[in-house]
């Protein structure tokens, strides 16, 4: 007689949990960030095509890291969910918060209830109605369904913890949009340390350029869809041009 393979409730969270963590990990870095105006998102993202940021309602913007299709899905999802609530209701009853428990909901049923979970994390970030000086807020998803909510920013995906430092470090409250996304911008290209123990050099920091990157904003200026993208090129008009890495030597004067 064949005993069926067993494993208790605690080893299967925990592989699920390893399971999710690793496939977050594996994807590039989202940050999202509040400044003087709003929200700002930020996301190393080359594809012109696969968007990690996107809004949701009105005032209400989503970014996302992990495996395409599944945050796809649930981006959809809370789009239906959204217009469902304020076509029933009203619009003002669409709240940022209503949605991350959603998804949270969502989330935490898959985690428990299907043999894999999904490998996402999510942000729901909300800005106040326009003219309002209500703070923005942050709703930070995690794969198993919990839920925090932040003021300041939070990091997603990637080398988190060297971006996290990174933008504690660099963070100013209530900047301009332009300082905001220098900060993001630096914050993303952190490399991230040597293992435990590893001798290796730290690497240098990466130079990332308006091409690399998926930027767009909830700003609290526009009267009612708050929610915009920039273009390449508006990107690049904020960024500081990067320092020439061919230095004259001492000494040397630097042909006209």
């Amino acid at each position: 007689m064949t005993f069926p393979y067993y494993a208790s409730a605690e080893q299967i969270m925990r592989d699920r949990s390893e399971l999710a963590r690793k496939g977050i990990a594996r994807g590039r870095s989202v940050i999202v960030l509040t400044y003087a105006d709003g929200v700002l998102f930020v996301a190393e993202n080359p594809s012109n095509a696969l968007r990690k940021v996107s809004e949701i309602y009105d005032r209400i913007g989503f970014a996302a890291v992990g495996k395409y299709n599944e945050f796809e899905s649930l981006r959809k999802a809370g789009i239906q969910h959204a217009d469902m609530r304020g076509y029933s209701y009203d619009r003002a009853d669409v709240s940022g918060l209503s949605l991350a428990n959603a998804y949270a909901n969502t989330l935490g049923s898959v985690f428990t209830e299907q043999a894999k979970p999904f490998e996402v994390e999510l942000c729901v970030a909300e800005i106040g109605p326009f003219g309002s000086t209500k703070p923005a807020q942050l709703y930070r998803i995690t794969y198993d369904g919990s839920i925090n909510d932040e003021t300041r920013f939070l990091v997603m995906g990637g080398a988190n913890e060297a971006i996290s430092t990174a933008m504690k470090d660099g963070y100013v409250a209530d900047s301009d949009l332009a300082t905001a996304l220098t900060t993001a911008v630096a914050a993303l290209g952190s490399p991230a340390a040597p293992a435990n123990g590893s001798s290796a050099p730290t690497p240098e920091p990466r130079v990332l350029t308006a091409g690399d990157l998926e930027v767009a904003t909830l700003d609290r200026n526009r009267p009612r869809r708050a929610f915009r993208r920039l273009s390449a090129d508006a990107v690049a008009a904020m960024l500081p041009t990067p320092a020439s890495t061919s230095d004259p030597a001492d000494g040397e004067s630097t042909p006209e």
